[in-house]
């Protein structure tokens, strides 16, 4: 079992940037990939940036590239995502996951195991 626990969320303007964190907890030496989600209201989840938490690699949706930028502390077991440039459309609960299984796809729902509770991000215009 891995727990995670979400954030950093908040309310920012437009243009602002927030900095979200997800402490994982219980087996977290055993995950492979860590990723962030998000769910808007009325829209199913998306993936938004993931990132291998063994090896070098990270992925993002076309949404954050270039405004968002996904880390890793091992030492700390904490995941992070600096989000910058934002926009109203990023309204949404952002979501942590972690997989603990090698080789499948990276911005897939299905492929993380264990989901933390989720931290609100609302952007004003």
């Amino acid at each position: 079992q891995v727990q995670l626990e979400e954030s950093g969320g908040g309310l920012v303007q437009a243009g602002g940037s927030l900095r979200l964190s997800c402490a994982a907890s219980g087996r977290a030496s055993s995950m492979y990939n860590m990723g962030w989600f998000r769910q808007a209201p009325g829209k199913e989840r998306e993936f938004v940036a993931a990132i291998s938490w063994r090896y070098t690699g990270t992925k993002y949706a076309d949404a954050g590239k270039g405004r968002f930028t996904i880390s890793r502390d091992n030492a700390k077991n904490t995941l992070y995502l600096q989000m910058n440039s934002l926009k109203p459309d990023d309204t949404a609960v952002y979501y942590c996951a972690a997989a603990m299984v090698y080789g499948l796809a990276w911005d897939r729902l299905r492929s993380y195991d264990f989901w933390g509770q989720g931290t609100q991000v609302t952007v004003s215009s």
